[in-house]
């Protein structure tokens, strides 16, 4: 029998707020644990929260621009239930009335468009941070506990289950990451914990309407991880049904070292939480005056950056989604093109060289030692035909390490290239006669007898002969002969 995966993703996000959601301590990554805490956070008693307005207009932003409809009148719950690192042994969070409602978000996979309809968006906080001794929870033998995270805002984006397969749920993982990132609202770093989602997963025979059983794989903290979770739990579920078995709702953790989903404790229904409204935070409302100025102050997102990058710079829908699903990525093109780089060559670098060193490195591209306006320095050289493609990565790779102006590295190193024909015309008549083997393969058809020629060429000018010239140079060579 043939299986289908049915998945929905409830993805949260860390808002970039300096302060926490209900009280003024601060929310800054890496500090010493348990100092950015305070009575409010701990949940000692006879405190009393109060709501950071940044907050409910971050999540307003991002209903906005997630096509949700925003709620006029809204309030937090208690979310009840114990766990070491949640220090009132309840989450305030919001249940029946969230923020957010009724969104969806257009990913493309292979060429195909699929809508993701979003069920909700709501404000809460988020917990502690457990330091686990050992490779993993499931083997440690003791963990610890940072309190620092505790009362972070959060916003939970939680999906319909629409999604097919694991690179659909990647997909949409990245869309909201640079939705996220364009509205301001977070830095969406999954090193860091700030961009994280637990994947509801099932599997159902295929052309069958009822759902699955669903398992919930918690706190995935990277694209390649949410991938090769859904994967796995996906078939680990069809197999148990091919077996004549049965899949239990449960949660369950995902191990990256040995790529498997592990069983955690069973899956809690809503009234097993009992949730009931916050006491100590009012309900609120929000006007329409307050949503429409937010809706004002919106910049141009991802799918109107993509459209404008296909019409304006003559991109492929594939390179203008690599170009604009990073909000970093896409500011930096945008400068390197502005300061005169060639659209294409530039995305072309982008995502080759560039791409390749950001990823040696560990960096991302906000700090890469090569400033946009320097590679399109870079590139014009090279659509100057004043250095060919392989001297400009050696150049790049200097700027990369040492800093410094392309066209400055070029004279210092002597690297111009060489597309004096009469010079070329010299190498051409010396690499022709010393190799009449590779004369008679011309002559006899083999055309690859000429890259060998070229090759010979290069070696001797050590890369800074200009290749075309030398191909031209050097069919009309041996066809004269």
């Amino acid at each position: 029998m043939k299986y289908e995966a049915v998945i929905g993703l409830e993805v949260h996000t860390e808002l970039q707020t300096k302060t926490k959601i209900f009280c003024s301590c601060r929310t800054s990554f890496g500090a010493d644990p348990n100092t950015n805490v305070c009575p409010v956070c701990l949940g000692l008693p006879g405190v009393l929260p109060v709501l950071n307005k940044k907050v409910l207009e971050y999540a307003v932003r991002a209903g906005l621009a997630l096509n949700c409809e925003i709620s006029r009148f809204s309030k937090f719950d208690r979310k009840n239930y114990y766990y070491p690192d949640l220090p009132k042994n309840f989450q305030t969070s919001q249940f029946d009335l969230p923020i957010c409602e009724h969104g969806y978000l257009d990913v493309e996979v292979e060429g195909e468009k699929r809508r993701i309809r979003i069920t909700r968006a709501h404000m809460e906080e988020d917990a502690g941070k457990l330091v686990h001794h050992g490779t993993s929870i499931t083997d440690s033998d003791y963990s610890l506990v940072d309190y620092n995270r505790t009362g972070t805002p959060l916003l939970e984006i939680v999906s319909e289950p629409d999604m097919r397969s694991a690179k659909e749920a990647v997909a949409y993982m990245e869309k909201m990451r640079a939705i996220l990132q364009y509205v301001g609202i977070s830095d969406c770093r999954m090193e860091e914990g700030s961009l994280r989602c637990d994947a509801n997963v099932s599997v159902r025979p295929v052309g069958q309407k009822e759902l699955g059983t669903k398992t919930e794989i918690k706190n995935i903290n990277s694209f390649k991880g949410v991938e090769r979770a859904i994967e796995y739990e996906a078939m680990r579920q069809a197999e148990l049904l091919e077996d004549g078995g049965k899949v239990v709702q449960e949660t369950r953790t995902w191990d990256e070292k040995e790529g498997v989903t592990k069983s955690m404790r069973t899956k809690e229904e809503a009234n097993d939480y009992r949730y009931f409204p916050e006491p100590d935070l009012v309900p609120f409302t929000v006007s329409d005056e307050y949503i429409e100025n937010i809706r004002k102050s919106l910049p141009e997102l991802p799918d109107a950056r993509k459209e404008r990058y296909m019409k304006e710079f003559g991109l492929s829908s594939e390179d203008a989604v690599f170009m604009t699903n990073d909000k970093a990525t896409a500011d930096y093109f945008e400068a390197a093109v502005d300061a005169g780089a060639d659209p294409k060559a530039c995305v072309n670098w982008l995502m080759g060289e560039f791409a390749s060193q950001l990823s040696t490195d560990g960096i991302e591209i906000a700090k890469a030692p090569v400033s946009a306006e320097n590679l399109a320095a870079l590139l014009k050289l090279i659509s100057k035909g004043t250095i060919s493609g392989k001297i400009a990565k050696k150049v790049f790779a200097t700027m990369w390490k040492e800093g410094g102006n392309p066209e400055e590295i070029v004279k210092a190193q002597g690297l111009v290239q060489i597309s004096d024909t009469a010079e070329l015309s010299k190498l051409v008549d010396e690499v022709v006669g010393k190799n009449p083997k590779a004369v008679e393969d011309f002559k006899a058809g083999k055309k690859k007898a000429v890259g060998a020629l070229v090759g010979q060429i290069m070696k001797a000018t050590k890369g800074k002969a200009n290749p075309r010239v030398i191909n031209e140079l050097l069919n009309k060579k041996l066809q004269s002969l």
